[in-house]
């Protein structure tokens, strides 16, 4: 299962910092178990929600070459309010450091003005190499999908 943490783009600087933000739902399935009379967004899903808007970031950077982005790291995450259901999580990462294969970023994600969660972190990024006009027909299409996500997330 994949959860798609980000609903949309809102500000991007090329190669330097992105603002965007989860609409948190009471459908959404984890919920359910996370907490089953206090339903939260699990911090690991903040966490999530950092690296997949620095994997926009740096996919935009580098003209979506970055088929894969991993967190490599993360450091100093802390958590200071729940995000509910109803609630916004704003998601503000600036870039440290962005190369070829690797990034260093930091992040906060703010709930009704107030600080929700703080991380320093790290993502891996490559694309994978694949021989034959199959494959590289397979990889076009992911990024012209990838693409097409980003343009939807920025509208």
């Amino acid at each position: 299962m994949r959860f798609e943490l980000i609903d949309r783009i809102l500000e991007l600087s090329s190669g330097e910092r992105i603002v965007a933000v989860k609409a948190v739902s009471l459908a959404e399935e984890y919920l359910s178990d996370h907490f089953p009379t206090f339903p939260v967004l699990p911090g690991v899903l903040m966490l999530e929600a950092f690296t997949q808007a620095a994997a926009w970031l740096v996919r935009e950077a580098q003209d979506f070459s970055s088929g894969v982005n991993l967190l490599r790291y993360a450091r100093n995450v802390t958590y200071r309010s729940f995000v509910k259901p109803g609630n916004l999580l704003r998601v503000e990462i600036l870039c440290r450091r962005l190369a070829r294969d690797d990034s260093d970023f930091e992040g906060i994600g703010y709930c009704n003005q107030e600080e929700a969660v703080r991380a320093k972190f790290g993502l891996m990024h490559f694309s994978p190499r694949r021989d034959g006009a199959e494959q590289a027909a397979m990889d076009q299409q992911l990024v012209a999908q990838a693409r097409a996500r980003f343009a939807f997330l920025r509208q």
